[in-house]
């Protein structure tokens, strides 16, 4: 069995923030002992609500968020253990494609400057080289060369995502984590971007962590999808398993409230009860239960177990702990 590209061991993320008026600080319990993997050249959709800790994990996995314990490897390789010669390798090879394409864009520099900048700091390509390889990366992703002496202002959102898209190309990397690539993005251009990830997925065999909370965009791009809630994972198989046969409460009311279109086969809204807690106090036993239909006593109690329920497709809930070998 081939090794993962990425491995992700009993991750946690905490920080700490202001907690109202006073100097007290409130420490969030961003991501909670996640745990997963994916292997070259596909697709892992991670899923659920804004401030489950989606953005966080992303952010953790290529460096930009500091961890409190766990383990991630690319390739093998620890990326925390890392020396400088290796942590820049593994930057050439692992891209983020953020959600805002114009806060990611310095406005102060053109095109061609932002796209030259990984290059000259990563590699030791000629200025020729240089030109060769963004004209080349221009072209992939669907943009005219005269884009390269202007400024990001003077682009369109979906023309900004591309550029966005470039630049995280421009390294030729392995791997490609968007976060929330399409959802700042109006819906007639989403669908472009979308099919671009796609094609160029294909094209290059890239490996994708996809970061959303659309659930029509897992369908059409991730083979795999994991569904988060309060920083854990508490469901994951490929993407026909969860979507055709969910079985956390959480995971069925996530698809149920997913628009539907043409109204055909409307499903039928799952019952989802409150807000979501906050990250500075989390719930005991499971982290779902203040919100479950389904809610046990040993849920307000106990952490519940990851039970495997078919081939790759594991659910953490009491509902199956029986079927747990």
């Amino acid at each position: 069995m081939n090794k993962p590209l990425l491995d992700i061991e009993n991750l946690f993320v905490e920080y700490k923030t202001d907690k109202g008026f006073s100097d007290e600080k409130q420490v969030i319990h961003a991501v909670n002992g996640v745990s997963l993997s994916i292997n070259k050249g596909g697709i892992l959709a991670i899923a659920g609500e804004s401030g489950c800790g989606k953005s966080t994990l992303a952010r953790s996995i290529i460096r930009l968020q500091k961890v409190k314990s766990g383990k991630i490897s690319f390739e093998g390789k620890d990326i925390f253990a890392m020396k400088k010669n290796e942590l820049k390798e593994f930057r050439k090879k692992a891209q983020m494609i953020f959600q805002n394409p114009y806060a990611s864009l310095n406005p102060k520099m053109k095109i061609i400057d932002i796209l030259k900048e990984p290059l000259k700091i990563n590699t030791d390509m000629t200025d020729f080289e240089i030109m060769e390889r963004i004209s080349e990366v221009v072209e992939k992703v669907g943009l005219d060369k005269n884009c390269l002496d202007l400024y990001p202002h003077e682009f369109s959102g979906g023309q900004r995502q591309r550029i966005a898209i470039a630049r995280a190309l421009v390294l030729n990397p392995e791997f490609i984590l968007a976060d929330e690539p399409v959802s700042a993005l109006d819906v007639s251009i989403q669908a472009q971007i979308i099919n671009l990830l796609r094609d160029l997925k294909n094209r290059f065999n890239l490996t994708f962590l996809l970061i959303t909370h659309d659930i029509s965009v897992i369908k059409y791009l991730a083979d795999r999808v994991a569904v988060m809630y309060l920083g854990e994972i508490v469901e994951i198989g490929n993407t026909q398993q969860v979507f055709l046969n969910p079985k956390h409460p959480y995971t069925k009311a996530l698809l149920s409230f997913a628009p539907q279109i043409g109204g055909g086969n409307k499903k039928e809204r799952s019952e989802l009860g409150g807000e979501l807690p906050s990250q500075g106090n989390l719930p005991s036993g499971c982290k779902f239960h203040t919100r479950c239909p389904h809610c046990m006593d040993m849920c307000t109690k106990c952490i519940p177990p990851t039970v495997e329920i078919s081939d790759g497709h594991f659910v953490t809930c009491f509902l199956y702990m029986k079927m747990k070998k």
